[in-house]
């Protein structure tokens, strides 16, 4: 008989039995990087908060944005991540190619993930206005650092979940009749 899953674990579910310490990779881009930093940081230190065994959390920089999906890419082809988060902030800089990025590195991600089953997930943000001044660089660094935590807190989450996944189709393998 098929089981149905009725419950959604949430990021206060416990992790499940059995869970290893999680190896999780965070891209960051170097533009804008002071900002950027903030969402890589808020990220690393809810990480570490969220798991009774922390996980090892490495970060890699690349030089902006769109160099973001090829890295994902290879981290997630290694086999060595449990997951990938990809931070970083792409602004309209006086031509219309914004939005052509944005698109681009969103895309990228995606098919990495459902090309190797690692879970991405992205804190690459696309402003409507950013402009080089002090109100929109504070204003963008503390929005990075509730970024960078409702990243981790969706990573957390949803490896979690995918983890009881797992475990609820070992279950129904091992009560199949032989």
């Amino acid at each position: 008989m098929n089981q149905i899953l009725t419950t959604i674990p949430t990021l206060d579910a416990p992790e499940p039995a059995g869970s290893h310490a999680r190896r999780i990779a965070i891209l960051s881009a170097r533009w804008h990087e002071d900002i950027v930093a903030n969402a890589v940081a808020a990220a690393r230190a809810e990480l570490l908060r969220s798991w009774t065994t922390p996980p090892r959390v490495e970060h890699f920089q690349v030089p902006g944005a769109f160099e973001i999906p090829l890295h994902a890419l290879s981290l997630a082809a290694t086999g060595g991540y449990d997951a990938i988060i990809a931070c970083g902030l792409v602004v309209n800089g006086g031509i219309y190619r914004h939005d052509f990025v944005a698109a681009a590195v969103i895309n990228g991600l995606m098919q990495v993930q459902l090309q190797t089953s690692v879970p991405i997930f992205s804190a690459v943000l696309t402003p409507h206005d950013f402009h080089e001044h002090e109100e929109h660089r504070k204003f963008f660094s503390e929005h990075f650092v509730k970024k960078g935590l409702e990243v981790a807190r969706a990573c957390v989450e949803t490896l979690r979940s995918l983890a009881r996944l797992n475990d609820a189709a070992s279950v129904r393998r091992r009560a199949q009749p032989a």
